[in-house]
């Protein structure tokens, strides 16, 4: 089955939510579900693999500030994963973040053994990591109160996504069910 790589158009925001919704549910970010697709202002850019059908298949956008640009979602629907579309894609990624003046192409990622595994496979060095942690009543009823010792009055915290540092891995682990390591991955563009 052949595919094309073009940019994003108004028209393919379902079958991006459900591209990225679907790649995303056997990874840590099972639950980062959005309603509407969130938009990259230029010089920053959008990129779909369609199918043969014009279904989206595979998604890659990146937001360039400057010399950075900072790939914000990659996503390879199930169906078609381990066809080159993501390789394909960040290939057409590189170039274009070259051409609009940037030295480096980064991103940042939860520690899932495949995501990391193709990053480095695709030339990206591991450099900043700090924790993502999740305080949920659900898993633990006293997780938010730990996250959250008093909150403000009248709200009652119930599921939280809270930032911390790495050295305080340990424990974060010891009193929270859910922390990931997020890391920073980047790569030098060619110019």
């Amino acid at each position: 089955m052949g595919y094309t790589i073009r940019e994003y158009g108004p028209g393919d925001e379902g079958s991006w939510l459900r591209c990225r919704v679907l790649s995303f549910l056997g990874t840590a970010y099972f639950d980062d579900v959005w309603r509407a697709r969130p938009r990259i202002e230029a010089p920053g850019f959008e990129l779909v693999a369609v199918d043969e059908e014009g279904t989206t298949a595979a998604i890659l956008d990146v937001a360039v500030d400057g010399e950075l640009a900072t790939i914000e979602t990659v996503a390879v629907h199930p169906d078609h994963q381990r066809r080159g579309l993501g390789r394909a894609l960040l290939a057409e990624a590189a170039a274009r973040a070259a051409a609009a003046s940037a030295a480096t192409l980064d991103a940042w990622t939860r520690d899932d053994p495949d995501t990391l595994a193709w990053y480095r496979a695709m030339g990206f060095a591991e450099s900043d990591h700090y924790l993502h942690v999740y305080a949920n009543l659900y898993t633990d009823a006293g997780e938010p109160r730990r996250a959250v010792p008093q909150p403000r009055p009248g709200l009652n915290p119930v599921i939280l996504l809270l930032h911390a540092k790495l050295a305080d891995e340990q424990r974060m682990r010891e009193e929270f069910t859910r922390v990931h390591v997020c890391r920073r991955f980047a790569k030098p563009l060619a110019r």
